[in-house]
């Protein structure tokens, strides 16, 4: 390929002579050695000053494990985002009270009312459960017009998430994170909706 007259065209092909510590380009076709000047105790190790001149002073990792460095590198600061360390260390199946799962069942251990956030007033029907699977005890959201009166003491509730972002409360009900969706197997929205009779436990 000829080269536009009055251009200096520099061909991107370095030939490293490490025995020598000299770096061998060609500009224009003609041979041109460049030696850079070596350190103290460079006349030992030439392929480290060789990367040093090459890299503008900055040495970088070299030999068959040079990679294994930078890995290292890239998970240590993998670490700081909060995503990958919380996915990684599985704190929200921890934190979780129904462990990761959907839907739980536990039993009634009484009945309480929440009290609405501003600026709405009222008192929310919930009801306090303990989770069968683990003995963990939780807030849980009766759903529903009158929903709270078909539901008693030690009945047998299925409950699941109420819904809200990142699996937190919603609405004004604070601190809830899971409603009632069955009693003693039986929805209860068709309950209120008086589709269906409860049965006795």
């Amino acid at each position: 390929m000829a080269a536009a007259p009055g251009r200096l065209v520099q061909l991107a092909i370095y030939t490293p002579s490490l025995s020598h510590g000299s770096i061998t380009s060609r500009v224009q076709g003609v041979p041109l050695t460049v030696r850079p000047r070596l350190a103290a105790g460079a006349e030992h190790f030439p392929e480290r000053d060789l990367n040093s001149a090459l890299t503008g002073g900055i040495t970088i990792p070299t030999g068959i494990n040079a990679a294994r460095k930078l890995q290292k590198n890239r998970q240590n600061a993998r670490w700081s985002d909060r995503y990958y360390s919380r996915r990684t260390l599985r704190l929200k199946q921890k934190a979780d009270p129904l462990g990761g799962i959907p839907q739980a069942r536990g039993i009634v251990i009484e009945k309480v009312g929440i009290e609405a956030k501003q600026p709405n007033s009222a008192i929310r029907k919930c009801v306090k459960v303990q989770l069968i699977r683990n003995g963990r005890q939780i807030t849980a959201f009766a759903v529903g017009d009158g929903a709270i009166n078909y539901i008693d003491e030690h009945d047998e509730v299925l409950v699941e998430g109420i819904g809200g972002r990142q699996g937190r409360s919603y609405g004004d009900i604070p601190g809830v994170r899971f409603k009632v969706i069955k009693v003693n197997n039986v929805s209860l929205d068709m309950l209120v909706k008086g589709k269906v009779e409860k049965p006795m436990r």
